[in-house]
């Protein structure tokens, strides 16, 4: 397994069936980097300093390398040191430029008319799709927004609070039942997974979600891949699994159109396939099934990866911090004692019981955040820090760029909780920023709060655990998960 890893390692996924493509690829490749960089496209333009690399790959390797490693921070502090707070690079096949900072962040999320549309580099853009609300912009972005967000509302989750409670108990005993010892992350992803597909597209149990979750799992590697479409390559590996996921949406579209029509539309909110069903644009035309697809696509994979992140990390967390760990399982117990001799699943007003355990959450975000950065796009010719970023550019945000500023967090590397306590020490806007900020921030952030909260509840109240490899590192693919899995011995705990 070593020598696998280190293989994988130097070549990210790169696997080419032969020597012939590998050289006709990079002579087109070459040939169109010649001619863009030649054709004046940049002329009597300001850009920020930096390099774009070699044609196509850029520096992609060098900051996947620091990605598996679990130094992105790192990678892109050197770049700051060298060409300042805003500089340009080259990521996954689009010449990008990178902003750093509070200032950054408020360009990026602001929600203003500052020229910043969603459009994802090319490897994110063809998983998702075209049509993902993270690639369109304007009227068609703020319709689909505001149907998902109306469905995520706190006021509209708080009515599936009892049912997610029941599925996650359920999911968890039945997955932990007589084991001894088991792979953490991938018991969260499928939990969670499971959890995501029931509550908001109405999946049931069975063979078709066991597809789904594998071909989720090829989709979400070839997030941030080397773009590069031949068989065996991570990208190429990732489109076909798309290919496999839009097929069995279709068929549940489908499946779930029929049930409105039959039902004569009695339970049209009643998951999000159902919402953007009825949806309407301004012409009072519904959604193309497209569009649908890929906003589903994209809720999936944001939804589910984030959480199992989080989920992981608090896991390890409580295996290796036993302060941290008896402070949550007492605050649970809490939580367990005020539904002594009800019959009843946990309520939403029990959930908000729960406060040091989500200030722990927070923390870990915060320390490592489930996305490092992400891209965008822009929709015109606009400008930031002095420097000019030319229409159709790629514009790049991360949060570690505020996370460990020592100027905004004091001791930035020391993991304390208690920065998250009250108000007073709320972190200034546009600084924490795990599930983005502002207008722009995610639309799922409630439901991942809820569903983790949930999970970390029956876990720590009726499990006590250990890890089987006490230095295991962190590695991105491209986010952060224990390198091997987080495999742990677990029993049952025994109360007096």
């Amino acid at each position: 397994m070593e020598a696998l890893y280190r293989c994988e390692e130097l070549n990210f996924g790169l696997k080419l069936p032969n020597l012939g493509i590998i050289l006709v690829t990079l002579i087109a490749i070459f040939g169109g980097y010649l001619k863009l960089k030649f054709s004046g496209f940049f002329q009597n333009k300001k850009l920020p300093p930096g390099s774009l690399g070699f044609p196509l790959v850029g520096e992609t390797i060098s900051f996947m390398k620091a990605l598996k490693q679990d130094k992105p921070g790192e990678w892109i502090q050197k770049h700051v040191d060298k060409y300042g707070p805003v500089f340009k690079t080259s990521l996954m096949g689009s010449e990008a430029v990178v902003l750093t900072g509070q200032a950054g962040n408020k360009f990026m999320f602001s929600g203003s008319d500052n020229g910043i549309a969603g459009n994802q580099v090319v490897t994110v853009a063809n998983i998702l799709g075209k049509r993902s609300i993270f690639e369109v912009s304007g009227y068609r972005h703020k319709l689909v927004r505001g149907a998902i967000m109306s469905f995520l509302k706190p006021e509209s989750l708080q009515r599936f609070v009892g049912e997610m409670d029941l599925l996650v108990k359920q999911q968890i005993f039945q997955e932990l039942q007589d084991k001894e010892s088991v792979h953490m992350v991938a018991l969260m992803k499928k939990i969670t997974f499971k959890v995501t597909c029931s509550l908001l597209f109405g999946l049931p149990e069975g063979n078709e979600k066991d597809s789904l979750f594998k071909d989720f799992t090829f989709a979400t590697k070839g997030l941030w891949a080397v773009p590069l479409n031949f068989p065996g390559t991570t990208y190429h590996k990732a489109l076909q699994a798309r290919g496999r996921i839009s097929k069995l949406l279709s068929k549940l579209i489908d499946r779930r159109k029929k049930q409105m029509e039959e039902a004569e539309d009695s339970h049209q909110d009643d998951n999000i396939i159902s919402s953007l069903l009825v949806l309407r644009d301004e012409n009072c035309e519904p959604l193309p099934e497209e569009e649908i697809i890929d906003n589903l696509i994209s809720m999936i994979i944001a939804s589910h990866d984030t959480s199992t992140i989080l989920l992981s990390l608090l896991i390890r967390l409580f295996a290796r911090d036993t302060k941290i760990s008896s402070k949550v399982l007492e605050e649970q117990k809490e939580v367990v004692k005020a539904r002594e001799g009800k019959d009843r699943q946990l309520t939403w007003s029990e959930m908000q019981m729960m406060k040091y355990t989500w200030r722990v959450a927070q923390e870990l975000m915060r320390l490592t955040p489930p996305v490092f950065g992400n891209f965008k796009c822009t929709s015109r010719d606009t400008s930031f820090g002095g420097f000019d970023i030319p229409k159709g550019m790629k514009v790049f945000w991360m949060a570690p760029g505020t996370h460990m500023d020592k100027n905004l967090f004091e001791d930035p590397e020391k993991f304390d909780p208690s920065r998250f306590e009250n108000s007073s020490k709320k972190p200034p806007p546009y600084t924490y920023i795990p599930f983005g900020a502002g207008p722009r921030i995610c639309p799922g952030a409630e439901f991942a709060r809820i569903e983790i909260l949930l999970i970390i509840h029956h876990l720590i109240t009726n499990y006590q655990w250990t890890e089987m490899v006490p230095d295991e590192p962190i590695t991105r693919d491209p986010m952060p998960y224990p390198a091997r899995g987080l495999p742990v011995n677990i029993q049952r705990r025994k109360y007096p």
